[in-house]
């Protein structure tokens, strides 16, 4: 009971350090991340409390909450990923996927032919 409160200040700055080390640098805000580092290790309480404030506000401004980025998809006017959009789209989102699958449909489609027999080739040609 005695360490209680070194332990929880111990394990603030563990997560502070972790979260700064792992933060995107626009949630830095300017500062390097050793000066960020600097100040949470040796004012842990007050370096803390000035990280979590401005990384929190930079996660909201940037739509993301506590847990990580915000559930739905963001795009912008015309179904496009808005800018800032962080992981892979849904294959039926991605215009790369989808114009793969439609040059595979078309060169499936000229080999079968259009009626899905298969085209002639030279040899039955020349019969």
């Amino acid at each position: 009971m005695r360490y209680l409160g070194f332990l929880l200040l111990v394990a603030v700055v563990v997560y502070t350090v972790t979260d700064i080390i792992n933060a995107p640098d626009e949630d830095l805000h300017g500062l390097p991340r050793g000066i960020w580092l600097v100040l949470v290790v040796l004012i842990p309480v007050l370096g803390s409390v000035v990280w979590f404030a401005v990384s929190l506000n930079g996660r909201r401004s940037r739509g993301e909450a506590l847990g990580g980025p915000r559930s739905g998809p963001r795009t912008a006017p015309g179904g496009h990923p808005a800018p800032g959009r962080q992981g892979p789209l849904a294959p039926d989102d991605d215009p790369e996927f989808l114009w793969l699958l439609e040059q595979e449909r078309r060169r499936r489609a000229g080999e079968t032919g259009t009626d899905g027999s298969t085209p002639p080739t030279s040899d039955d040609s020349s019969r």
